[in-house]
């Protein structure tokens, strides 16, 4: 028998260090599972990263006679947005770089999370559209437009329309009347009640991941309405039709907007979803089609919805845009009214921060800063009535989906 010192100073018997070994390989396996739970469970918040600012111009395709070299650049600028685990909650938390919303916030009541993705390349290829419209009748040329019928951004899961809809569909008819724009619809859905069926012509457009809009086949989908959810009738906006139908499809619409343009330009964005890099496309497609010289030589980025009309529009998400901004270099940064404090407070004193409200606005600043801005055209046509962008706002149940790329 081996005798030993029992006091603290005394050797440490031979099966106690054999033991340690195990214990830490044991608490070792115990933190790396608890670490996977953790990384697996969602919580009901989203996190909104610094993304990259990239030059907007290889985007951009136009006709080789109507191209231009560039002196200068124009950046688009995104955030990386995914959903949060109780692993990151609190090193996002603290991130100063990082802005973690609630779910219900960023995706408000249209919203089911699993429609995100989709959505938001359906919201950029509208974007593309507006920019491609707004930049080439500033110039001069002439753009038309025409109600294409009602395109479906969300579907409320569990509700009447749920198995039978999908986002990016677009809706012709109801029971054979032709629903050119939001207003014809919501007039022949009008007469039916909760327990009624409509039978909808629909196309099954789809949108891929490069915000293209892929035409399809139209099929009648026959629909049970539902009864509409306390708050969510009131006035429709359109004429001749007061109120919204007590029956209840449980969809949001928006009219489809087709356009016509001189001559083709395109807009390649990859993986980018969301409508806030609608002033950026505008001015790259202008840099391109003019004589490369609007930003006066400048790096220049940009972050704005766009409309046809040339209005700029708020976005999300500045604090981290602003931080891309500094990272790649820009040394002037548009961006809408609303964002210009956020943006001032994230921009060191190298980046010069500009409010714009329209396109005009954002010209007579590059305008300023030595750039070579276009004259503004002399005649703009348009033809079709713009239908009003009322919803039929559906219930939202979250589920994880996939982390996305938000542009502008």
């Amino acid at each position: 028998m081996t005798a030993y010192d029992p006091t603290p100073d005394g050797p440490i018997p031979e099966p106690t260090r054999r033991r340690w070994p195990r214990v830490l390989l044991v608490l070792a396996f115990v933190l790396l599972v608890a670490v996977i739970v953790a990384d697996r469970i969602n919580l009901n918040y989203y996190v909104l990263s610094p993304g990259d600012a990239q030059p907007v111009a290889p985007l951009i395709t136009v006709p080789p006679g109507k191209a231009h070299p560039l002196h200068g650049q124009i950046l688009l600028t995104d955030v990386l947005l995914s959903q949060v685990s109780l692993l990151t909650y609190v090193p996002y938390l603290l991130s100063s770089n990082d802005q973690v919303v609630p779910a219900s916030e960023l995706l408000g009541p249209d919203t089911p999370p699993d429609q995100l993705v989709t959505q938001g390349y359906l919201e950029m290829a509208q974007a593309q559209s507006a920019a491609k419209t707004a930049a080439l009748r500033r110039l001069g040329y002439t753009v038309t437009e025409q109600d294409g019928g009602v395109i479906i951004y969300g579907v409320a899961p569990g509700g009447p329309a749920s198995g039978a809809l999908e986002v990016a569909q677009t809706i012709q008819s109801v029971d054979g009347t032709p629903t050119p724009n939001l207003c014809a619809f919501v007039g022949a859905v009008a007469p039916f009640r909760p327990g009624q069926v409509v039978h909808l012509g629909v196309e099954q457009t789809t949108v891929n991941a490069d915000a293209v809009i892929l035409p399809g086949k139209t099929v009648t989908e026959s629909v049970t309405l539902g009864t509409r959810p306390a708050g969510s009738g009131g006035p429709t906006g359109c004429p001749g039709v007061p109120a919204f139908s007590k029956g209840y499809l449980g969809v949001e619409l928006e009219t489809q907007q087709n356009f016509t343009y001189p001559f083709v330009v395109t807009v390649h964005t990859q993986d980018i979803g969301g409508p806030s890099a609608g002033l950026a496309m505008t001015l790259g497609i202008m840099d391109k089609l003019t004589a490369g010289r609007l930003t006066g030589g400048l790096t220049v980025a940009a972050t704005g919805t766009m409309d046809e009309d040339g209005n700029v529009g708020d976005v999300g998400g500045v604090a981290q845009k602003t931080v891309a901004v500094e990272n790649a270099g820009a040394t002037v940064f548009l961006v809408p009214p609303p964002e210009y404090r956020v943006a001032l407070s994230k921009a060191t004193s190298s980046l010069h921060v500009y409010a714009v409200a329209t396109l005009d606005q954002a010209l007579s600043v590059l305008a300023r800063l030595g750039g070579r801005v276009p004259a503004g055209p002399t005649t703009t046509t348009t033809s079709g009535p713009a239908a009003p962008t009322t919803t039929t706002p559906p219930t939202t149940t979250p589920t994880p989906p996939t982390p996305t790329t938000q542009g502008g």
